[in-house]
C-alpha cells in the first residue's frame, strides 16, 4: 500500500510588513504571524499585534504601541489598509 503525505501550508496570516502612513510618510515594517506580530517605525516605537483571517478571506489586523496609539484595517491579498485612532490612513503591503 502506497501512503502518500498532503503538506498543508499554513492558513495564519502574516509575513513581512510595509506600512507607510499617507501624509508624513513614516513607516512602520516588521515581521510576524497571527497573535504574534511585531513592527517598528522610524522613530523606534514598537508595534505589537495580531491579524485574524475572516471567513471572507479577508485579514483583520490590529496594532498597539507602548504609548497606548492604535492600527487597525483590513486587508484583501497582500496590499493593507489600516487607520490609526486619529482617522490617518497608512498604507502597505504584505509579502
Amino acid at each position: 500500500m502506497n501512503a502518500t503525505k498532503h503538506r498543508r501550508h499554513s492558513v495564519i496570516p502574516g509575513g513581512f510588513f510595509h506600512l507607510e502612513e499617507e501624509k508624513t510618510k513614516t513607516r512602520v515594517t516588521g515581521y510576524g504571524h497571527g497573535d504574534h506580530i511585531k513592527l517598528k517605525d522610524d522613530f523606534g516605537n514598537v508595534w505589537v499585534g495580531s491579524a485574524e483571517r475572516g471567513d471572507d478571506n479577508t485579514v483583520t489586523y490590529r496594532f498597539r504601541n507602548g504609548y497606548g496609539r492604535t492600527l487597525s484595517g483590513v486587508s484583501e491579498g497582500a496590499t493593507l489598509t489600516l487607520r490609526d485612532e486619529k482617522g490617518t490612513t497608512w498604507k502597505g503591503f504584505v509579502s
